[in-house]
Formats: structure tokens, C-alpha cells, sequence
């Protein structure tokens, strides 16, 4: 008989290679928008085709008010009140008589270019002197031309053939109920200035171009000045004359 074999072979074990997970592949558009938290919709401001009011119908319900301070130009309010949608808030508020700004023009040798009154003072506020138009306070119940009248010839000596409203605006209205009303003064007349005891005031007489040429500088910072110069100049752009 012939012979088995018996010697067996040990037979190694396959390896078996564990299976990965499948991942899912996703396009990078889509885990981009996956990533990124949702952000919240932000109001839309409404359009509007009409020109903007100035709005002056709404006010707030007063529920009290306390002088916490007086002085010489204003004194301060801690006021507690309701507003016109219906807030409970407090505010501290400057209250104030009102101011006046003069934009005084000398238009005698152009009235393209022409000369402008402009005052330099020391303004303890600010820390510095500062280039400014002829301003002041209203004493209370004065009207506002007769006070602009009154402030540049007690400042400058000038008084004026012809005077126009220009414009009213707050210069700061979050805390300061002071309300500026500019007037342009033109037929300046020379004569003798009379300042407050407490006002050193340096003028003089420089030309549209040249406070312009000063704006764009940075030579003047005050607020008045700056509104006033630069809103003459929107509404009189291609009226002025040689």
C-alpha cells in the first residue's frame, strides 16, 4: 500500500485587513456653509424715495428734574422721564439759553473769494487756541438776530448792512440741549470792538480760499467754524459772482 503522507503543512492565516469606515465626502461648498454658524438677519433700513423732516412732534414725559448744578452759561439737569416710545430712562442734560454764529463776509473787492471775520482764542475746554467765526451766547429771551448782532460788534466791532439765516443745528444732543443759530452778516462797517472782560479775542480778515486751505489742513477744528464755512459753500456753489 503505498505510503500516506502525514506531515501536514501548517498553513500561515490570512490576513484580513480591517475594514474602514466609509467616510462620506462632502463637497467643500457644502461643509463651508456647515461650519459657519448661522448669523443672525440684521434690520434692514427702510428706503425712503421722500426727502427727510426734521422731527419735532415727539417729546418726552418729564416725571421729574433736579438742578445738580448751576453756573454762569448753563446748568445741569438730572432728569428721570418717559420717552416717546414709551421708556422709562434718566439723562443728565446741559441745559442752556441757545448760541449764535456769525459768518460775516466783506465781498467789497470779490464776492467769489471774499474775506471772512474770523476770531483766535484760547478755549480752556480744549486745551488750545482755536480759529473760529464770531459766536455767543443768548441772554434769556433775547431773540436770535438781535443777539448776533449784539456778539459781533462786542467781539469784532463790525456791524452789517444785511443779515440771513443760514442754518440751526445741536452740537451735541446726547447731553447738551445747546441749539446753534447761524446767521451771514455781508455790508460789513468797521468800528470799535468792546469784548467781555473775560474774552481776549485776536480777528482778523481772511479770504474764503485761505480758511478753506485751513480746513483741509487740520488748522481748524471748531465744530461752528467748520459746519458753517463748509454749508455756505454747498449752498452757494455756482451763485457766487467775480
Amino acid at each position: 500500500m503505498p505510503k500516506r503522507n502525514t506531515d501536514v503543512k501548517a498553513v500561515a492565516p490570512k490576513k484580513v485587513k480591517a475594514a474602514k469606515p466609509k467616510v462620506k465626502k462632502v463637497s467643500k461648498t457644502k461643509s463651508a456653509k456647515a461650519l459657519k454658524p448661522k448669523a443672525k438677519a440684521r434690520p434692514k433700513a427702510k428706503k425712503t424715495a421722500k426727502t427727510l423732516q426734521a422731527e419735532v412732534e415727539g417729546k418726552a414725559e418729564v416725571l421729574s428734574s433736579e438742578v445738580v448744578f448751576e453756573g454762569k452759561l448753563f446748568r445741569v439737569l438730572h432728569d428721570k422721564l418717559i420717552e416717546p416710545g414709551g421708556r422709562h430712562s434718566e439723562r443728565d442734560v446741559i441745559r442752556h439759553h441757545g448760541s449764535v454764529v456769525i459768518l460775516a463776509l466783506d465781498k467789497a473787492k470779490s464776492k467769489r473769494d471774499p474775506w471772512i471775520v474770523m476770531e483766535r482764542q484760547y478755549r480752556h475746554a480744549a486745551n488750545r487756541f482755536l480759529w473760529e467765526l464770531p459766536a455767543g451766547k443768548l441772554d434769556a429771551g433775547e431773540e436770535a438776530l438781535a443777539g448776533a448782532q449784539r456778539e459781533l460788534a462786542e467781539e469784532t466791532g463790525y456791524s452789517a448792512r444785511k443779515w440771513k439765516p443760514l442754518v440751526e443745528y445741536y452740537a451735541s444732543p446726547g447731553f447738551l440741549g445747546e441749539s446753534m443759530k447761524v446767521f451771514v452778516a455781508e455790508g460789513l462797517v468797521a468800528g470799535d470792538a468792546h469784548p467781555e472782560d473775560d474774552e481776549q479775542i485776536d480777528f482778523r480778515l481772511v479770504k474764503l480760499s485761505e480758511v478753506l486751505k485751513m480746513i483741509d489742513k487740520g488748522a481748524i477744528l471748531d465744530g461752528k467754524t467748520l459746519t458753517t464755512v463748509l454749508l455756505y459753500l454747498r449752498k452757494t456753489a455756482g451763485k457766487r459772482g467775480k
